[in-house]
């Protein structure tokens, strides 16, 4: 299941690319500068929410194996 940081990066990184795209069609520079750094930034932080997702369930099988 994806945590929160996955579904907000996922969202940030979509609203990104629509930006971007909105740039190139209509020759704003500037929009397109912008939706391609909050595109990154969502990619980051879905990057960050995987990471915190296999930690835990890295943890959560150690648990597992400990009880056993």
């Amino acid at each position: 299941m994806r945590n929160r940081d996955e579904v907000s990066g996922k969202t940030e990184e979509i609203k990104g690319r629509v930006k971007e795209a909105a740039g190139i069609v209509t020759g704003d520079r500037r929009l397109e500068d912008e939706g391609e750094g909050q595109r990154r930034e969502g990619e980051a932080e879905l990057d960050l929410g995987r990471a915190r997702r296999r930690l835990g369930e890295a943890v959560e099988d150690l648990g597992d194996r400990i009880k056993r």
